[in-house]
């Protein structure tokens, strides 16, 4: 089978691969570059597990071809903060336990770091609307979009409030008690009390 000689920019580093013109991103990135953080999801572009950042914008890896983004910023999970560091975004996910199994944590991290550079306070509903592409099939998305609030406000400067002094969505509450809109406990009795 013919290769192509590549040169991809990838975590602001140059690699030089030889590919066949018919593998995907994703394929490159995990089986030839050994960054196992960007996820094999739906392969159809469906789910959004396999989000990377081509100059800065959300692009489904599983769809993507290397041979057309020589000379493109390509990021990816490991690339969002030196080793050994945290970028504010995962930081927030794993103070407030926003990832579950965390398959799909990579392609979520990347669409938020894209919505933050484009806007510093985003609304809920604009997290929500960046974020309709990406699948979780464990978790409500609450914890999710309270971690994508946290990290904006952390990096637009404003002071945040620590994890603990986050709404209680982000804890569970003991059995016949549930969250009331401004974050309070109220006691539940009949039908909702039990789980």
């Amino acid at each position: 089978m013919a290769k192509t000689l590549l040169t991809l920019r990838v975590n602001d580093e140059t690699h030089e691969v030889a590919v066949p013109v018919h593998k995907t991103l994703l394929e490159v990135l995990r089986e030839d570059l050994g960054l196992i953080g960007t996820k094999h999801g739906c392969e159809l572009g469906e789910c959004g597990t396999c989000t990377v950042l081509v100059d800065g914008q959300p692009v489904l890896s599983c769809l993507a071809l290397p041979v057309e983004l020589g000379g493109r910023e390509i990021l990816t999970v490991e690339g969002m903060a030196p080793p050994g560091q945290l970028h504010p975004l995962q930081q927030a996910f794993a103070e407030l336990g926003a990832a579950q199994c965390g398959y799909c944590t990579p392609g979520i991290l990347l669409t938020s770091l894209a919505l933050l550079a484009d806007k510093r306070e985003p609304t809920r509903d604009e997290i929500r609307q960046a974020l309709s592409g990406n699948i979780c099939r464990c978790t409500g998305y609450t914890k999710i979009l309270e971690a994508v609030e946290l990290a904006a406000l952390r990096m637009s400067g404003t002071p945040s409030p620590r994890p603990t002094q986050m709404p209680l969505t982000s804890s569970p509450l003991p059995r016949g008690e549930r969250q009331g809109e401004g974050g309070e406990r109220i006691k539940v009795r009949g039908k909702g009390a039990g789980r």
